[in-house]
């Protein structure tokens, strides 16, 4: 569901709900309505996330219900690209063919279990893997595949004309530190700049800070700062 936010029959403020709880330029007056049809509803959702300005006041509200979090993120620095990569791109990087999903899928589940804290196919395997294969079928799975071995791989999460997220970054742990993730997420930008949105985007955990430079280096300005509450 999208929830709206009216005043004087203008629509001010939005709430993405559904897995995710997301804030769009949520006012104070949003967010309490907001955090109290949450509570009616009692659906409580995976995590909040969005712009730490809108979700830690609603985490504010929520938490003394839903509380504690497994994993409250409040410094997330939301990257922005909107030109080609400053850096050369490593030509390696191409999409996931759909016959190669099953070769790439271990790395998604590597890669959400690290970040994430959590098995992303307990519970619900099925729906985990869905997501993944249809994000190969579109076109927005990217990687280096040698030797039938994944070293890196991402995925266009989310889309619309205008501007593109990048998710699920990641580099087989034996392989990092050689310099391969500015690179690859370089040739990721250039491909899909090309092909989904001119302008590109994610978020990264504050304390990750060889990702952002990494993010860095390719290109990537900070523009604004994310939270997200993990449950």
């Amino acid at each position: 569901e999208i929830w709206g936010y009216f005043e004087d029959g203008e629509l001010v403020s939005a709430c993405h709900v559904g897995a995710n709880i997301v804030p769009v330029q949520a006012t104070s007056r949003a967010i309490e309505a907001f955090s109290d049809r949450a509570l009616r509803e009692n659906n409580r959702p995976s995590s909040i996330v969005g712009p730490r300005s809108a979700v830690e006041p609603l985490w504010e509200i929520l938490e003394p219900h839903w509380g504690p979090a497994r994993s409250p993120r409040l410094d997330q620095p939301f990257m922005v690209i909107e030109h080609d990569p400053v850096i050369t791109p490593d030509p390696r990087v191409r999409p996931v063919a759909i016959d190669e999903f099953d070769l790439v899928y271990p790395s998604c589940v590597a890669m959400f279990t690290e970040e994430v804290g959590v098995d992303p196919e307990a519970g619900n395997r099925n729906g985990y893997r869905a997501r993944a294969a249809q994000l190969t079928t579109q076109g927005w799975a990217f990687a280096i595949i040698e030797n039938g071995e994944v070293l890196f791989k991402t995925e266009v999460g989310a889309a619309t004309s205008y501007a593109c997220q990048l998710q699920g970054v990641y580099v087989r742990p034996d392989r990092r530190g050689h310099g391969i993730a500015a690179g690859a997420v370089a040739a990721v930008v250039q491909q899909v700049r090309a092909s989904v949105a001119p302008s590109v985007t994610l978020y990264v955990s504050g304390h990750n800070i060889a990702a952002r430079r990494a993010y860095e280096r390719v290109g990537f300005e900070h523009t604004e700062t994310f939270s997200s509450i993990l449950f």
